[in-house]
This record gives C-alpha cells, sequence and structure tokens, in this order.
C-alpha cells in the first residue's frame, strides 16, 4: 500500500479541517509523549521514595500516578478521532518528550516532589498551548478534554506543593 492510502485508510471523518487537525493532533501527541513522561517518572519515585513520610509519599505518588496513566489512552484516542496517527514506541516517546527524565540512583523526598511539581507545571503549560491551537481552530471536544486535565495537574500540583511546605 502506498503511503497516500495508507494516510487515506486512517482519516476519521471530521468537520474540522486539514490544518486544525493536524496541528491538534500534533500538540497532542507531544502532551502524550510528556505524559508518558511523567507517569514514568512518578512511578519511579513512587518505587525509590524513602524517609520519615514514605507511607504517605509513596501513597500519593501512587495515586499521581495513576490519575496521569488515566489520561494516555483518552489522548491517543482523541488523536485518532482527529485523523492523526499517535505515538509508537518509547523511542517516539523520547523524541518528542519535553519532560526530563530523572535516572538518578538516589533522590531525596522532598526533591522528588518538587521536580514532580515542576513537571506538571511544566504539563499544564503545555496543555493551555494546545488549549489555545483548539480555541483557533473551533475544536471544541479536545479544548474540553484538557480543561478536566489541566484541573487534574493543577491539583496535583496542589498537593505536591503543601506536602513540602515547611510548618
Amino acid at each position: 500500500m502506498n503511503d497516500q492510502k495508507q494516510q487515506d485508510a486512517l482519516k476519521t471523518p471530521t468537520d474540522l479541517g486539514n490544518k486544525a487537525r493536524q496541528d491538534v493532533a500534533e500538540g497532542l501527541n507531544r502532551l502524550l509523549a510528556d505524559t508518558f513522561a511523567l507517569y514514568i517518572k512518578c512511578k519511579n519515585f513512587h518505587w525509590h521514595v524513602s524517609g520519615p513520610h514514605f507511607r504517605s509519599y509513596h501513597l500519593l505518588l501512587d495515586e499521581q500516578a495513576t490519575a496521569i496513566y488515566a489520561m494516555l489512552d483518552p489522548i491517543a484516542e482523541r488523536v485518532r478521532k482527529l485523523g492523526g496517527t499517535t505515538i509508537r514506541s518509547v523511542k517516539h516517546i523520547a523524541q518528542l518528550q519535553r519532560i526530563t527524565d530523572n535516572d538518578a540512583p538516589f533522590v531525596e523526598a522532598t526533591a522528588m516532589l518538587d521536580e514532580l511539581r515542576a513537571d506538571n507545571q511544566t504539563l499544564v503549560k503545555s496543555m493551555r498551548e494546545v488549549h489555545e491551537v483548539c480555541d483557533k481552530d473551533n475544536d471544541i471536544a479536545t479544548a474540553s478534554l484538557l480543561e478536566n486535565w489541566i484541573d487534574e495537574a493543577e491539583q496535583r500540583i496542589w498537593f505536591l506543593f503543601e506536602s513540602t511546605r515547611k510548618a
């Protein structure tokens, strides 16, 4: 099958223009890569957290990883609904991700939470950028999803911030 036939076979009918579909799908794929990276980092920290607040941090990180993981499939499916293709491999994620990995053998617990807070703030910024594209292209469905995910990420930021505050 030639490239054009392959592309035509994947197109999903929508009233959004081709440029809008492409722009939103590209933004969502970058967001998907960042969400995968954040999920893996959150699980890494969940598995390796230690210290006097181990139990509460361990549970917090697991809750947050679960919430982040829940975003993955809806992001990818939205890309497909727009007629786009989405990431296919860990290599592709690495090419698109803007959230950096943390491969350190030891990270102090509050440093983990601070790093995840900053990463969630980066994710929110990326979601707002995609939302702007949606607004410009009248993609209400994607914008609506993004609004909920922004709220969820802001809650994660709040919990991470409050967990590291000095009383």
